[in-house]
């Protein structure tokens, strides 16, 4: 049973009841010569939109739905929050992106009409200028798209877009008594996929922008595997949204990620930095016995467990016969063979036999377990030998005996084989010892002739029956799994068996003889045992059981066992080398199974298009912004990528995170508030000329446009 305490236990939150919100006022913006303009933040995971006067956006997670109301029978449209208060309709939730590129405009239209509404916006059309996100290399497609229904249908006077990361980037480095005119090198972690953008003189240089298809969302769904690879068989299903709260909330970044695996090697420090989730469960209702019952049924098993003993006694006596019957039987088939070679294997045939071989080896196989029995029969009776009783009814004809004298004669033959095993096992246990005397007088000549020989072979000779117990466990654990090629080679020998060209019975049974697995448990004991006394080198560290409880403490560290009964245990998940590996993923994205570059490689190919004084400018100012922006250990990463591609002389700054979670927003709205606005938005005059496409140069946005 794993042990925790409960202040290192975290509970999976639980859904908010959601209070209604009254929309905004629009007075204040109602009628104005001058119409403040809109800025919408259209994020894949959040939608952020409000007035560029207003101090903060109202935030939205960005998906909708629509759900049909089952009491009142009324179709809902639902937005943000209310998608996932509402349980049922989570199935029907959309979002305006498909990974990095936007293209549900259904959803994109329904997205604005419920920001509209809270913003109080009650006329037929939207009388104010637009600052809107786009992605970095937006396609045109989406831009044409986007353009044609803020103009067409809510018939917005004047549009503009930007990239959401050097709005961020305006927003933490602009002064209002100097031009815009920074350096530096932005690092954005979006949704969907990871951007490095460098900034010379204020304007983004997106020519030699870079962006890799790894983001939050297929870090959240790498988490989720790995989650589900190591606990397959967990009470309550994960869903996407707990892996990302998850994902936030104990993941992080390693300076050193090799290192760090390193020293989770040891189970004590794996256990200390594992988090505990403790998901919702259920506790069993059981039937509180009295004390008398527990004693009644205690009784019971006693009584049960004498009778299984009993019979098992008698099943073993009953097996021993048979197999000194089959053994005998093969002795005389062995000693009755003719000397006409064609009738003797068509005897070896009927009997299900190959080969003279295969005899030989159903023989021997045969021999060694009945000198197991015997021998494990024999320990521990070291008194003297008893005079043989008398089986008087062993040799009368059965004709000669009614129904009883035919059960005592039964079981006086029963008792007969017992004490000639037991008589048989302690003439082998004397021989034994003798063959052990002698055994022992070779080695301990052997180890004072050449010691070192001599502990190498006994060492080869343990590595030897550990591989053969490491495979043999091996193939355990495969035949479990169904899909395993082992278990599907079992599956065709079954398939064989039931096949119209029968194996014969006898064959069939030699090939399922028992394993040598507790023969080579005790022949590894001997060996280790060996060692220890005479080799000082071999320590208790070296035995198979040393090895196999620091393994065991490593998997139990890595995933505790819980008792069968503890419901609050069986819904916990430990999140431990998980935390560090999802994060690497951004850096060595094939850890995931993509094919694609990380960020220290992306950023090594950046600063490489460009001179070093350019580069040295480039690095004075490492911006990262996005929500894993958050995460632990990220600037320590990005620095030790940084470091070592560049000359030891240039000088770097420390990385900077952006620290408010709605910077671009606002670096929006104060671009939005300023004179130049005016200058980068497509007006409905010039939309209707050049179409929806058409964009103007600017410093904050995409330069793919069609016309200058």
């Amino acid at each position: 049973m794993a042990d925790q305490d409960s202040s290192a236990i975290y509970d999976i939150p639980k859904p908010v009841s959601l209070a209604v919100v009254p929309p905004d006022s629009y007075n204040d913006y109602r009628g104005a010569d001058n119409p403040v303009p809109l800025v919408i933040d259209n994020g894949a995971s959040y939608f952020r939109f409000g007035f560029a006067s207003a101090t903060a956006p109202h935030v939205a997670p960005n998906v909708v739905a629509r759900y049909k109301e089952r009491k009142y029978n009324q179709l809902l449209l639902l937005f943000g929050d209310g998608v996932e208060a509402e349980s049922g309709a989570k199935a029907q939730a959309r979002t305006p992106w498909e990974g990095d590129v936007l293209l549900n405009f259904d959803a994109l239209e329904n997205a604005l009409d419920c920001a509209f509404i809270t913003l109080g916006i009650d006329t037929d059309t939207v009388e104010h200028p637009v600052l809107m996100t786009e992605r970095l290399a937006s396609p045109l497609h989406s831009r044409a798209l986007t353009s044609e229904l803020m103009f067409e249908l809510y018939s917005v006077p004047s549009l503009a877009y930007c990239v959401d990361a050097l709005m961020s980037f305006y927003k933490h480095y602009r002064s209002d008594s100097q031009p815009w005119n920074t350096d530096g090198l932005i690092i954005s972690f979006n949704t969907a996929s990871t951007s490095v953008i460098p900034v010379l003189d204020g304007r983004g240089i997106l020519s030699q922008a870079k962006r890799i298809p790894w983001g939050a969302q297929q870090a959240t769904e790498y988490l989720l595997k790995l989650i589900q690879l190591k606990y397959h068989n967990f009470p309550t299903r994960v869903t996407s949204s707990q892996a990302s709260w998850m994902l936030r909330t104990f993941c992080e970044f390693s300076p050193d990620y090799q290192e760090t695996l390193r020293s989770l090697r040891d189970p004590n420090a794996l256990r200390a930095a594992e988090r505990v989730v403790q998901f919702p469960y259920t506790v069993p209702v059981t039937d509180e016995k009295t004390e008398e019952e527990l004693v009644r049924i205690a009784e019971r098993r006693k009584e049960q467990g004498k009778k299984l003993q009993e019979i098992a006694a008698k099943n073993r006596m009953e097996k021993l016969l048979q197999k000194e019957n089959d053994l005998q039987y093969l002795l005389n088939l062995r000693e009755s063979r003719s000397d006409n070679k064609r009738e003797w294997q068509n005897t070896l045939l009927e009997e299900g036999f190959d080969d003279d071989a295969a005899l030989e080896e159903t023989i021997k196989k045969l021999e060694q377990d009945l000198k197991k029995v015997r021998k494990k029969e024999a320990d521990g009776q070291d008194e003297p030998m008893q005079e043989e009783p008398t089986f008087t009814l062993v040799d009368v004809p059965d004709a000669d005996l009614d129904e009883d004298g035919l059960k005592e004669k039964k079981k006086q033959k029963l008792l007969k084989a017992g004490f000639e095993a037991r008589a048989r096992a302690r003439r082998e246990k004397e021989k034994e010892r003798e063959e052990r005397e002698a055994e022992e007088r070779r080695e301990e000549e052997e180890r004072e002739n050449d010691f070192e020989g001599w502990a190498g072979r006994l060492r080869r000779e343990q590595e030897a029956i550990m591989s053969k117990i490491k495979e043999r466990e091996r193939r355990k654990a495969a035949l479990s799994d169904r899909k395993s090629a082992v278990a599907q080679a079992r599956m065709k020998n079954i398939a064989s068996l039931a096949a119209d060209d029968r194996v014969p019975k006898k064959k069939r049974k030699a090939a399922a003889l028992s394993s040598d697995e507790e023969e080579d448990i005790q022949q590894l004991q001997v060996v280790e045992a060996k060692l220890l006394a005479h080799d000082p080198t071999f320590t208790t560290q070296h035995t198979h059981a040393s090895r196999t409880a620091a393994r065991s403490a490593l998997l139990s560290a890595f995933r505790p066992q819980y008792p069968s009964g503890d419901a609050a245990g069986t819904a916990r998940i430990h999140l431990n080398t998980e935390r560090w590996r999802v994060c690497e993923t951004y850096f060595a994205p094939s850890m995931a199974g993509v094919d694609a570059a990380g960020i220290g490689e992306v950023l090594q190919t950046v600063l490489a298009r460009f001179p070093e004084a350019e580069k040295a400018r480039l690095v004075k100012n490492v911006y990262i912004t996005g929500g894993p922006a958050k995460f632990a250990g990220l600037p320590q990463r990005i620095y030790s990528a940084l470091r070592p591609i560049l000359p030891p002389e240039m000088y770097l700054n420390q990385v900077v995170v952006g620290s408010q979670p709605n910077s671009a927003w606002q670096g929006m709205a104060a671009f939005a508030a300023g004179h130049e606005f005016q200058q980068v938005v497509v007006t409905r005059d010039e939309y209707e000329e050049w179409g929806g496409d058409r964009i103007k140069r600017w410093w904050g946005g995409n330069w793919n446009c069609t016309r200058p």
